[in-house]
């Protein structure tokens, strides 16, 4: 099949299809006649593992790794699981930055006034002075 078909197949657009041969992270199954990439059933699997991983968040780094690992049949679910464990805790370190963030803006906007005054404490904190003045 051809990238177009594999695209809609898969759910992954064309661009990055080929953005991913580009990289080595996959391989079409051939070359037609033409040299556009052929693709087989086999590859509308992987196209939709990846995106199902890159939907995860997971960097192209561990869709490299998790692929490898998907496609060893001596891989040990313990490689897998050390990999998936280790994108939680990114995940878990960034929803904790964030709740801060939020700790953070959410302080800073009770204590504005939202009014005509020129004095805005949003301001003084993110320049980090007592006074709204600039």
């Amino acid at each position: 099949m051809n990238i177009g078909e594999a695209a809609a197949r898969s759910g992954v657009p064309a661009k990055t299809i080929r953005y991913y041969d580009e990289i080595d992270l996959i391989r079409p199954s051939g070359r037609g006649a033409n040299g556009y990439r052929a693709f087989a059933e086999s590859d509308v699997h992987k196209l939709s593992f990846l995106q199902r991983a890159r939907s995860l968040g997971f960097t192209i780094k561990d869709c490299r790794a998790l692929l490898s690992l998907y496609e060893d049949r001596d891989r040990t679910s313990a490689d897998v699981k050390a990999l998936a464990q280790a994108h939680l805790a990114e995940i878990v370190r960034k929803i904790d930055e964030l709740e801060s963030l939020r700790r953070v803006l959410s302080d800073l906007v009770e204590t504005c006034s939202g009014d005509s005054r020129p004095d805005c404490p949003i301001l003084s904190g993110l320049a980090g002075t007592d006074s709204g003045n600039v």
